[in-house]
């Protein structure tokens, strides 16, 4: 027989041995990208926008690889997928807001910080509705630009500029000041796009584990090719198709006469149409 002592003993024995630490392998790329965007902030207040452009890059990379990571080692966790979210909104979010401000934004005053906070408000919102609409939404789609793509955009044109020679203060083939209206609409287009219904291509139904033609390798390698050629130029290029992409899917599908939301439109996905009004 047991007393109710030593039944209480060894209950809390089996749930200190039940409880489970942090994966360390997917979040040490999560905490790599939270860095990318750091890295940027810091560059961007050193006056150093090609480094911070390209820190806001190389977080995109990491971002993309911490969730693969996770599933392929089957380390998934509630913990790592609060910890994504947070280092998104650093650097896709705050981030970019932040380096746009300093490099043009700041000469449009009140206009400027204005855009910028509409941007990083933006990511806020989109984040947090990926996080409560993931069991909703089509998995072919994001709902809205996603923050990555958006960060893209942003940090890819003062990427861009900054490889071409324009600095603040200098006229070139453009003028500082409409370099600046350029960098304002595009942090408003960036921002706005994330919130937005309109469907963006997700590639979540690419199957990396199956096998592929050779050919496709062969293009992968060309692929990477021609963004060694100009990266600034051929990234930039990249994100821009896409983030006009959607609303190409989102007309297509109006002329079709199908529902444009895409908020459970897969067959795979629950019945929510509902939510389409």
């Amino acid at each position: 027989m047991h007393d109710g002592n030593g039944s209480t003993e060894s209950t809390e024995v089996m749930v200190r041995k039940r409880r489970k630490g942090i994966y360390i392998l997917p979040n040490l790329f999560t905490l790599a990208a939270l860095f990318g965007g750091f890295y940027s902030i810091v560059m961007a207040m050193d006056g150093r926008f090609g480094l911070a452009a390209v820190g806001v890059f190389c977080a995109m990379v990491l971002d993309s690889l911490d969730g693969r990571v996770a599933r392929m080692t089957n380390t998934q966790s509630a913990f790592g997928e609060q910890m994504d979210s947070l280092s998104d909104m650093v650097s896709f979010g705050a981030a970019p807001a932040l380096i746009a401000y300093e490099w043009s934004l700041r000469g449009l005053g009140r206009w400027g910080w204005i855009a910028a906070f509409v941007y990083c408000a933006c990511a806020a919102l989109r984040l947090a509705r990926f996080n409560v609409n993931t069991s909703v939404v089509d998995k072919r789609y994001f709902q809205g630009l996603p923050s990555p793509a958006a960060a893209a955009l942003v940090a890819g044109f003062i990427w861009l500029m900054t490889e071409l020679g324009v600095r603040p203060g200098e006229d070139l083939w453009l003028t500082w000041n409409q370099v600046t209206w350029i960098m304002f609409a595009f942090t408003l287009y960036a921002g706005l796009t994330m919130v937005t219904n309109v469907p963006f291509y997700s590639f979540k139904d690419l199957q990396m584990k199956k096998s592929v033609p050779f050919a496709v390798i062969v293009l992968i390698a060309l692929g990477i090719a021609v963004i060694n050629i100009n990266p600034p130029i051929v990234l930039f290029g990249v994100f821009v198709l896409y983030g006009v992409s959607g609303y190409g899917v989102y007309a297509w599908r109006k002329a079709k006469g199908q529902h444009s939301s895409v908020i459970s439109t897969s067959t795979d996905e629950p019945d929510e149409r509902g939510l389409h009004k």
